[in-house]
C-alpha cells in the first residue's frame, strides 16, 4: 500500500510537470527583505528537505474520508449589500463570498473535483460547494493568495473570466500564471501594498508565512509571492489568512490594521506537526492568531473539501469545538462554519483603545 501510494504521488508530479506547461517567467523586480532578486522567502527558511517528504509520504497515516454529496439547505446569495453591511459565505476550502459596501469578492475560488493539475488524479473533493458557481452573485474581485492547485484553480478562473470578467488582485509574480488562461485585468501586490477598489475601500496583501509552487519541480519553487489579504470595510477590516504557518505576521498586521471585523483563518491539513507546522496552523494556533489580530468573529476554513495530510475530516473542527467548550475563545467568536451558511458581522465598535479608522471613502 505504501509503495503504491508513493508511485502514485510520483507519477501524479509527473503528470503535473507535463500538464502545467512551460517554467513560469521569473518576477523581475527590486531585491526586499523577502525576495533576493531571484526567488521569494520568508524571515525563517523551511527547515525540511527532500529527504524528510520522503520521510513524511512513508510514515505518513492512512486515513479514509467519507464523501457526503448533500448540504444542508442555503438561501440563494444577495445580489448585494449594502454600504455598512457585511455578509461571509463560505463555499469551501479556501473560497469564500464576501460580500461588502456593495462589492462582491471571492478568495481562492475552486468549483473543481480535484485540487489538481488534472482531472483524473490528486486530492478529490468530499463535499459539493456550498454555493453553486450558477448561483453566485456578479463577481467583482477576486483575492488569490498564491499558486497552490487548492488556491489557484485554473478551470474555476476561467469560467470567473468568461462569465464574471472580475478584477483578480494576486501577490508579486502571479500575473504570469493568468496571462496564458486570458486574464489580464490583474493587480500584483507586494506585502502591505494595497490597492482602491471601485468602492473606494482598500484592498492590502499581507505577510503570511507558506510557499510557492506552480510545478513539482524543484527550479520552479517560490518564483510567485504568497500573501493573506487585508479588506477595509465601512465598518472595519476584515483579514483573509491564505495558507500560513504561525509566526510574527499576525501581530504586524493588527498593528498595520487594527481590530480586525471579521477574520478567516486557515485551521485544517495541519498534521504532522513535525512536518507541516511551519506551513499550516492548526486549530490551536489559528486561536492565537484570532486572538493577535483582536478578531470580533473568525470563521475556521481550509478543512473537510480536500484531504491533503493524514488528519479525520472533523478533526480540526472538533479541536475548535474543544478550545471553545474550555473557554479559550467565547463561544461563538471563533466557529468552523457550514458551508453555503451566510454569516452578517456588524461593524466594529471604537473604543479608546482601538479607534477605528476607515481607509473608505
Amino acid at each position: 500500500m505504501v509503495v503504491r501510494s508513493l508511485l502514485a504521488g510520483m507519477a501524479l508530479a509527473v503528470v503535473s510537470v507535463v500538464f502545467a506547461g512551460c517554467s513560469p517567467a521569473r518576477y523581475q523586480g527590486p531585491v526586499s527583505d523577502h525576495f533576493d532578486g531571484k526567488r521569494f522567502h520568508n524571515a525563517d527558511p523551511f527547515p525540511h528537505g527532500f529527504s524528510d517528504l520522503l520521510s513524511y509520504m512513508l510514515r505518513r497515516e492512512r486515513i479514509v474520508w467519507s464523501r457526503d454529496d448533500t448540504l444542508p439547505p442555503s438561501p440563494r446569495p444577495a445580489p448585494r449589500m449594502a454600504r455598512g453591511e457585511l455578509r461571509i459565505t463560505w463555499v469551501n476550502h479556501s473560497t469564500l463570498l464576501l460580500q461588502a459596501d456593495g462589492l462582491n469578492l471571492l478568495t481562492d475560488p475552486i468549483w473543481s473535483e480535484r485540487a489538481s493539475p488534472v482531472s483524473f488524479a490528486g486530492p478529490q473533493r468530499h463535499h459539493p460547494p456550498g454555493i453553486a458557481f450558477d448561483e453566485l452573485p456578479s463577481i467583482d474581485v477576486v483575492m488569490i493568495s498564491h499558486s497552490h492547485f487548492d488556491h489557484m484553480d485554473f478551470p474555476s478562473l476561467r469560467r470567473l473570466q468568461k462569465v464574471h470578467d472580475p478584477l483578480f488582485v494576486v501577490p508579486l509574480g502571479n500575473r504570469t500564471l493568468l496571462t496564458p488562461l486570458g486574464i489580464d485585468n490583474v493587480i500584483e501586490l507586494d506585502w502591505w501594498q494595497d490597492v482602491e477598489l471601485a468602492n473606494g475601500c482598500r484592498l492590502s496583501a499581507v505577510e503570511v508565512k507558506h510557499w510557492s509552487n506552480r510545478r513539482v519541480l524543484p527550479s520552479d519553487q517560490n518564483l510567485s509571492l504568497w500573501s493573506g489579504f487585508v479588506l477595509e470595510t465601512t465598518g472595519g477590516p476584515v483579514y483573509f489568512g491564505g495558507d500560513s504557518g504561525y509566526g510574527e505576521h499576525y501581530r504586524e498586521t493588527h498593528k498595520r490594521y487594527g481590530q480586525m471585523r471579521a477574520a478567516m483563518l486557515p485551521i485544517g491539513a495541519y498534521l504532522p506537526r513535525w512536518f507541516m507546522a511551519y506551513q499550516h496552523m492548526g486549530p490551536d494556533e489559528a486561536v492565537v492568531a484570532h486572538s493577535e489580530l483582536q478578531s470580533h468573529f473568525s470563521l475556521g476554513v481550509h478543512w473537510g473539501a480536500f484531504k491533503l495530510s493524514p488528519e479525520r475530516r472533523f478533526q480540526a473542527v472538533e479541536r475548535l469545538q474543544v478550545l471553545s467548550a474550555a473557554g479559550v475563545i467565547p463561544v461563538g467568536e471563533f466557529i468552523a462554519p457550514t458551508p453555503g451558511t451566510p454569516y452578517d458581522v456588524p461593524p466594529l465598535e471604537a473604543t479608546e483603545s482601538e479607534p477605528h479608522v476607515t481607509r473608505c471613502h
